[in-house]
């Protein structure tokens, strides 16, 4: 009970101590607002380019297929059809009240167009003008076999039907692409909080660590408490601290989505949760809580290794090179989640966290795979734990110079 008392008494010092820190207000703060720059981006953009007047823009028809339905105004282009008068149009753009004359003839059955502008259009104009062309002359094509504006329609709206069969008996089925972009993009959001979180905590577990060490307070402190018990406090104390963050953010995150836009965001994520299973959920926060919970074991152990915090950014640079490798392995998954190097980084204990689910999510994998996975990532933080563990109560007390390598050296040859 001794033991269990002081095992507390550090982790609420610790915790209480760190959630009224500058550091972590800020951080969370960052979250906040980064949150609420995805979720207002489009007011935020309307903010900077509301001014901003729609592009005046001439269609000048000279087919005999009817266009005008295909070219309606809106909030960035305001078109002016049934304009013949080319000359007079021209004297308007070169007098900036005009922006762009479109030209539409027709060459040899072919739609073409010719944009002719005096100061050239902004390229998300180009782009969506290009959009508006390439459809007409789809229209025109279509107007030109002299069908009945019903049929006419019903080529320009139709659409495939599409479904899945997997012949394979044992497996359960392949995932729709509605499926795998759910995945893909509930992955994604896994991975960053997982790259994020590890680079808050993982840095401030081991600056907690060796500040200690370095003011010789650790001395003192090991006198009355087992080194093992201050190891566990601490990976306790930082991982309710990461629990609180994920809470908060998770908090704001239903608060935006529930009452603001009138619920849209809200729409949004339920119609890509819906589009995931239960299992993939569960998944997903399983492999994010336990690569927190190995990454902060990690932590702990570099910061017994370090004599003074200037030295913990020496400790942490592998970790964070990892960290990075993984998160920059997973992005270049968002593409194509079923290459060779997704497969491999799927089965790393550290990095298995960012990339496992991806592939959970957006591919047709067994359910051998996952667990397989899961299984390698729980045997490394038990190894890990108990290795940490052993090592922390030789290092905690031990100061040393140089690298990493040569801290573990040191250590083994004072204690051994």
């Amino acid at each position: 009970m001794a033991i269990l008392s002081k095992f507390n008494l550090l982790m609420k010092q610790l915790y209480k101590s760190k959630i009224k820190s500058k550091s972590f207000i800020l951080m969370t703060c960052l979250y906040v607002v980064v949150m609420s720059v995805a979720v207002f981006w489009s007011d935020i953009k309307e903010l900077f380019t509301g001014d901003d007047e729609a592009q005046q823009i001439a269609i000048v028809n000279e087919t005999s297929a009817d266009l005008s339905g295909i070219f309606v105004s809106n909030g960035d282009m305001a078109f002016i059809q049934d304009e013949k008068d080319v000359s007079a149009l021209e004297k308007r753009v070169k007098d900036g009240k005009l922006d762009a004359i479109v030209t539409i003839n027709d060459q040899g059955g072919q739609l073409h167009a010719e944009i002719a502008t005096f100061t050239p259009l902004k390229l998300n104009d180009q782009s969506a003008l290009s959009s508006l062309l390439q459809y007409a002359g789809q229209h025109f094509a279509v107007q030109q076999l002299s069908l009945s504006p019903e049929q006419a329609a019903q080529i320009m709206g139709a659409q495939t039907a599409i479904t899945t069969k997997n012949l394979n008996e044992e497996s359960a089925g392949g995932k729709s692409e509605e499926e795998k972009q759910s995945g893909l993009v509930v992955s994604y959001a896994v991975g960053i909080l997982i790259y994020f979180f590890i680079s808050t905590f993982l840095s401030m577990i081991t600056t907690e660590i060796a500040s200690e060490k370095g003011s010789r307070a650790m001395e003192m402190l090991l006198v009355s408490v087992k080194p093992a018990t201050h190891f566990k406090a601490k990976i306790a104390g930082v991982l309710l601290l990461a629990l609180t963050q994920m809470g908060i953010i998770a908090v704001v995150f239903l608060i935006y989505s529930k009452f603001v836009k009138d619920g849209m965001v809200w729409d949004a994520a339920a119609s890509i949760i819906k589009e995931l299973s239960v299992g993939y959920v569960i998944y997903a926060i399983v492999f994010l809580l336990l690569t927190v919970i190995l990454y902060l074991i990690i932590g702990a152990l570099f910061g017994s290794l370090v004599s003074k915090v200037e030295e913990a950014g020496q400790v942490l640079m592998p970790a964070m090179i990892i960290t990075m490798i993984g998160f920059y392995v997973m992005l270049t998954g968002m593409g194509n989640p079923d290459t060779l190097i997704i497969k491999i980084f799927s089965y790393i204990p550290l990095t298995s966290g960012m990339i496992m689910p991806m592939r959970i999510g957006a591919t047709d994998i067994g359910s051998i795979v996952p667990l397989l996975s899961l299984g390698i990532l729980i045997v490394t933080i038990i190894v890990v734990y108990l290795f940490s563990l052993s090592f922390y109560k030789r290092s905690v007390l031990t100061y040393s110079s140089g690298g990493v390598i040569q801290k573990i050296k040191t250590v083994l040859k004072v204690t051994t």
